[in-house]
């Protein structure tokens, strides 16, 4: 095994920022026990929405596939426990910001009935690569790290490219969120296992385990197992707390010092990026034939009696979670899928954990930053951006809907970290407006796309029709010139059609 490395390139920008994360990983991660009823979204995932497959009333076990794909982008769904389908129906979802999404309801029996297995399932490096990806695409797994983004595709798609390394991404740079971290401390062989079978899919020969240096115990024990398996494929690399460190693209740039080109993918630059939550869950799959049904999530703020990390089915209601950790504290007034920086705040506990989910937040009221300014042009906010963008600039052409500025200063390169809103004087909540920028630019460029598909009908329209009074034209020259050949009468009765049909046209 390689001993771990510091030869790390620079970050530009990023904060360093309290981690608040000491009081969720002092317990080991505890299981929620099945609930009596599971919510199920069929899109959990970047893509097309999966569709259901089972009725209301149907009897479902464990691991059993509910909702499949149709479209070219999107995963699975499978039953977390065994229970009957009472609805299919919206519901509150965080995605959403609270707002109903379609869901599949199952009440659960509390017998956790699995489905049965057809048979063992062999070795993953008895598996050709193509074949092992097949496998992979149908157990419903999904980057963990929050863009939930198909697993399968995305190694699907890196195939395609030159790769040199896999990267697993084990930063866990935002405050408060330390899923990553208990999982690494408590369940080590499978993320290294699940990383083992990503190199075989890809047939790559280095993966990169990156990790803060913050993290002791969850360093010590990957070192621990690294050495067990004595596969020299694995390095283990640390990189500094700062935010956002754990961006994708940022992290290549820490480990490689190669730097993704704008609008582009790590794979362009022969790496690919996988979290470690979603090695571990690609090990379950393969290994021991369980979908992803469950995740790891972090349970914390001081809303809550007991903070600590939680291994809750996929479906299961924040209420219940919370209930689970002893409950709500006097200071419980704000709730929030994620962590401070990039989570989404909604309004009601009825909303389920879902793939996507690695920390549910519950705090006291945030107090009031003060009133929004005019920007001073500082610089602070160019200072700390880790994508090296002018968010001041991009404040005013926002401001100007400026679409054409906006994306010659890069607004879509904007990984919307929120460093910017923290050290702005003027208490200008950049993010908010460039996000709400980019859904303007999608707007319009989806605008674009309409005319020009209504274009493209109206021309094949007009060609049909051309074409089809065309062929008219010469069927009747060729009656004609038969008619001629056959006499009087035949004439008239060409002369007959072709007044009916005139009439017909009209």
């Amino acid at each position: 095994m390689s001993a771990p490395t510091y030869d790390l390139g620079k970050l530009h920008g990023g904060l360093r920022l309290d981690a608040h994360k000491s009081q969720s990983t002092a317990r080991p991660i505890m299981d929620v026990p099945v609930p009596g009823q599971l919510v199920l979204p069929i899109g959990q995932h970047v893509g097309d929405p999966a569709q259901p497959i089972v009725g209301i009333g149907e009897y479902v076990l464990k691991g059993q596939l509910i909702a499949e794909v149709h479209g070219t982008l999107g995963a699975p769904v499978h039953a977390s426990s065994s229970g009957k389908v009472v609805s299919i129906e919206p519901w509150p979802v965080a995605r959403r910001f609270g707002e109903p999404a379609p869901c599949i309801v199952i009440e659960c029996d509390g017998k956790d009935r699995p489905v049965e297995l057809a048979e063992i399932a062999p070795a993953f490096d008895e598996l050709p690569p193509d074949v092992l990806l097949q496998k992979i695409l149908h157990g419903g797994i999904v980057g963990l790290g929050g863009a939930v983004f198909p697993t399968a595709q995305k190694l699907m798609q890196a195939t395609t490219c030159d790769l040199d390394y896999l990267l697993l991404n084990g930063v866990e740079c935002e405050p408060y969120i330390s899923c990553d971290d208990v999982l690494m401390r408590e369940r080590a062989a499978e993320v290294l296992g699940g990383a083992q079978i990503l190199m075989h899919a890809l047939s790559i020969d280095r993966c990169y385990i990156v990790v803060e240096s913050d993290k002791p115990e969850a360093l010590h024990r990957l070192a621990e197992v690294m050495a067990e398996l004595d596969d020299e494929r694995l390095v283990l690399k640390l990189v500094p707390t700062i935010y956002p460190s754990g961006g994708e693209d940022q992290l290549v740039q820490l480990v490689t010092n190669l730097e993704v080109p704008s609008a582009g993918l790590p794979t362009d630059i022969g790496c690919l990026v996988q979290n470690v939550g979603t090695a571990a869950a690609i090990y379950d799959w393969i290994h021991d034939q369980e979908p992803l049904i469950s995740r790891v999530t972090t349970i914390t703020g001081n809303g809550v009696a007991a903070p600590m990390n939680v291994r809750a089915r996929i479906g299961t209601t924040v209420a219940d979670v919370v209930n689970f950790v002893g409950g709500y504290t006097e200071h419980a007034s704000q709730l929030i899928m994620g962590g401070p920086m990039t989570g989404k705040s909604v309004n009601t506990d009825r909303v389920p954990l879902v793939k996507a989910t690695n920390c549910v937040l519950i705090m006291s009221e945030t107090p009031s930053p003060g009133p929004e300014i005019a920007c001073i042009r500082c610089g602070e906010c160019a200072a700390v951006c880790p994508v090296q963008l002018l968010p001041q600039q991009l404040f005013w052409y926002a401001c100007a809907d400026d679409e054409k500025s906006l994306r010659s200063y890069g607004l879509t390169d904007c990984i919307e970290c929120g460093c910017c809103d923290l050290v702005c004087p003027s208490h200008i909540p950049l993010t908010a407006d460039f996000r709400k920028a980019k859904g303007r630019i999608r707007e319009l460029a989806d605008e674009k796309a309409r005319a020009v598909r209504a274009r493209q009908r109206f021309e094949a329209r007009n060609e049909r029709l051309e074409r089809d009074k065309r062929q008219r034209e010469q069927e009747l020259a060729r009656q004609k010139k038969h008619a001629k050949a056959a006499g009087p009468a035949a004439i008239a009765e060409i002369l007959k059609r072709k007044q009916q049909q005139k009439e017909d046209e009209d």
